[in-house]
C-alpha cells in the first residue's frame, strides 16, 4: 500500500521490504537524532495488520504460537513467531490486546499468508481473524515521547517505543499533529543498533529463533504445544545453533557500505576467502557510523577480524548470540 504521507515535503520512497512509505524525508540524521530524542513518528503504514476476536482467541493463539499468551494482559504488549514443522521461523508477529480484540501486525505482505494459516487452524474455537491492513495504519511513536495515543488507537507499548493501530484515514491528520515525520531508514538504523532481528532480512529460509537471539523475547521456553516446538527444545537442551547473530562496527573511510546478502569472511582470507555468513542489515547511523548486522557460522571466532562485501569492508564484530 502506498502511504499518503509520500506527497509531505522531502519525502524519499523507500525501495525493496518497505516500499509504499518513505525511506526518508531529507535528512537522515536530524531524523535519527529525532527518534533517539523522543520525538517524531515513523510511517510503518505498509505493514500488515491482523485481528483476531472471540471468546478463545487467546487460548488458540497460544496453541500456534511460541509465545505464552493464554494470559495476555490488556494493553501488555508482546511478540511471538510461527514456525513450519522443523522449527524454521516463517511468520513475527507484534501483538497486544485490548481485551476484546488481538491486534498484530507483521512484514508488508505477509498478513495473506498469515491468515491462511490461522483460518486452517481454527477447527472448533470460537475465533475469527481479520486483515485489517486496508482499514488500519501501524505508525511508530519513539521511546520517550510525550505525544498522547488518540482515542480511535490502540497502542503496543514496548522498551522501544509505542506502536499505534491508527485508522487509516486518520493518518494525515496524526502527521500533522506529530511532526516531524521520520523515515524508516532512521528507524531501522536504531532497530540495527539495539540488535533486533527482522524477519526477512536477519532470517531466510531455514533460519531457527536461537540463531538471531529471538529466545526469550518472542519464544517462551516453559510452554510447548506449538509447532516447529520441537526443534526449539533439541536445540535449546541439547545442540548449539549452525549461525549466529553478530553486530559489526563497519569501516567508515568507505563510500559504499555492504548491502543484504553481501558475503562476510575472516580478514586474514580477503575476498577470495570462504564465506562464512552474509550481512542482513547495514545502517548509517548518527553516532556510531556505519553499522550491520549479520549471521555468520557458529564458530568463526568472537575475535576475529572481519570483511564484508566485495569491497572488503572491514567489520570489527560484537557478540549479540554467544556461540
Amino acid at each position: 500500500m502506498k502511504s499518503p504521507l509520500l506527497s509531505l515535503p522531502g519525502a524519499v520512497p523507500a525501495e525493496g521490504a518497505d516500499e509504499g512509505v518513505a525511506a526518508h524525508y531529507g535528512d537522515l540524521f536530524r531524523e535519527q537524532r529525532a527518534l533517539a530524542d523522543g520525538t517524531g513518528f515513523v510511517d510503518l503504514s505498509h505493514r500488515g495488520v491482523v485481528t483476531v476476536t472471540g471468546d478463545d482467541r487467546l487460548t488458540w493463539l497460544h496453541l500456534l504460537l511460541t509465545q505464552y499468551v493464554e494470559d495476555l494482559r490488556p494493553g501488555h504488549a508482546t511478540e511471538a513467531l510461527v514456525l513450519s514443522a522443523h522449527g524454521h521461523v516463517e511468520h513475527a508477529l507484534y501483538l497486544v490486546d485490548d481485551g476484546e480484540t488481538t491486534w498484530l501486525h507483521t512484514e508488508p505482505g505477509a498478513q495473506g499468508d498469515l491468515l491462511a494459516y490461522l483460518e486452517s487452524m481454527k477447527f472448533f474455537y470460537r475465533v475469527e481473524t481479520a486483515d485489517r491492513t486496508d482499514a488500519y495504519a501501524v505508525v511508530h511513536l519513539p521511546a520517550g515521547s510525550i505525544a498522547e495515543t488518540p482515542a480511535d488507537a490502540v497502542a503496543r507499548e514496548t522498551a522501544h517505543g509505542r506502536d499505534l493501530f491508527l485508522p487509516r484515514e486518520a493518518l494525515e491528520s496524526f502527521a500533522e499533529a506529530h511532526r516531524p515525520a521520520v523515515g524508516v531508514l532512521a528507524h531501522e538504523a536504531l532497530r540495527v543498533e539495539t540488535h533486533r532481528p527482522r524477519l526477512g532480512m536477519e532470517t531466510d529460509h531455514r533460519t531457527i529463533p536461537h540463531e538471531v537471539g529471538w529466545i526469550g523475547s518472542a519464544v517462551h521456553l516453559q510452554k510447548g504445544c506449538y509447532r516447529g516446538q520441537e526443534t526449539v527444545a533439541r536445540v535449546q537442551n541439547l545442540g548449539k545453533p549452525p549461525r549466529r547473530l553478530v553486530f559489526l562496527h563497519l569501516d567508515g573511510s568507505e563510500v559504499r557500505i555492504p548491502q543484504h546478502g553481501d558475503a562476510v569472511r575472516l580478514a586474514a582470507d580477503g575476498v577470495e576467502g570462504r564465506k562464512l555468513g552474509f550481512v542482513t542489515t547495514s545502517a548509517r547511523h548518527h553516532e556510531l557510523g556505519p553499522i550491520a548486522l549479520a549471521l555468520v557460522k557458529r564458530n568463526v571466532p568472537v575475535d576475529a577480524p572481519l570483511i564484508a562485501g566485495e569491497d572488503a569492508t572491514a567489520a570489527a564484530q560484537e557478540v549479540v548470540v554467544a556461540p
